[in-house]
């Protein structure tokens, strides 16, 4: 390593706090300043509590109905970890036998575009019928919510490559599954990380919405005791216990982007001139 090289690292690794600090710092200040002009609205306009509570309000019930709102986030949580893995491992497997044989693409593409335009809220009972009030139907709406983006992004991933380096490839004597590895995959994984990202925040969706038709447990169902007995803090606390779920779950799945295609152009570090 040269000395300008080491120079040129130690200046990207001093940086790197700093960065940090600004990534964080942007959305704190703007969540903050929703809290404060929610709490004022709330004061200004005197609205009554079971309309529409304050921040304070929301985070006692957080602490107050905790016991209740851990153990169906947990139950949330798994439907939708479960949902996920399945869109990820039915998603990219259909989308593997779309690229690879044209006559099933158009097969079972107008089929797939099909299942999407039907509401999944009107489908849900049926899986209520088949399955019971356990947690399958739920998994099966989150799933079927959940694996078209899949699907999507890695057709679009796998397609998006130059000809001529699948040209280059076969003249040097690579075989299908060299190409696939060595070419086509690191090439969509930038698309394929994108459905992902778009999966797991619509499993969540799914998850709740398979919680509604009918369950006995979990996060929706404490939504739907919360709005019948007009505990408004309450189901507050659930919706902002949910969406800080989903954040998270996006980040893991940003991260893991971070992790393995941290060579894609897209993931190195944009210096900025100040």
């Amino acid at each position: 390593m040269t000395t300008q090289t080491a120079t040129s690292v130690v200046r990207e690794t001093a940086k790197r706090p700093k960065k940090l600090f600004r990534d964080w710092m942007y959305p704190t200040v703007a969540i903050l300043a929703i809290f404060a002009f929610w709490d004022l609205s709330i004061r200004a306009f005197d609205i009554r509590a079971f309309i529409l509570p304050s921040p304070g309000e929301v985070g006692y019930s957080l602490y107050r109905d905790w016991g209740e709102l851990a153990p169906n986030m947990m139950v949330t949580l798994y439907e939708i970890v479960i949902a996920f893995a399945l869109s990820v491992i039915g998603g990219v497997s259909i989308a593997l036998a779309i690229v690879s044989w044209r006559p099933l693409e158009k097969a079972i593409y107008p089929i797939l575009v099909g299942s999407q335009v039907i509401p999944k809220i009107a489908i849900a009972p049926l899986f209520v019928i088949w399955f019971g009030f356990g947690i399958e139907p739920k998994i099966l709406v989150a799933f079927l919510i959940a694996f078209f983006p899949v699907v999507i992004s890695t057709v679009i991933g796998l397609r998006s490559i130059e000809i001529e380096k699948l040209y280059l490839a076969r003249s040097m004597g690579a075989g299908w599954f060299q190409t696939f590895l060595k070419i086509r995959l690191p090439n969509a994984m930038p698309s394929i990380f994108g459905g992902l990202k778009l999966s797991i925040t619509a499993a969540v969706i799914g998850a709740i919405v398979g919680e509604f038709i009918g369950a006995d447990k979990g996060i929706g169902r404490v939504l739907l005791i919360a709005n019948g007995e007009l505990e408004t803090d309450l189901l507050f606390a659930a919706i902002a216990l949910l969406s800080v779920t989903g954040v998270v779950l996006f980040l893991a799945i940003d991260i893991l982007e971070r992790i393995i295609i941290r060579w894609h152009v897209s993931q190195r570090v944009k210096l900025e001139v100040y």
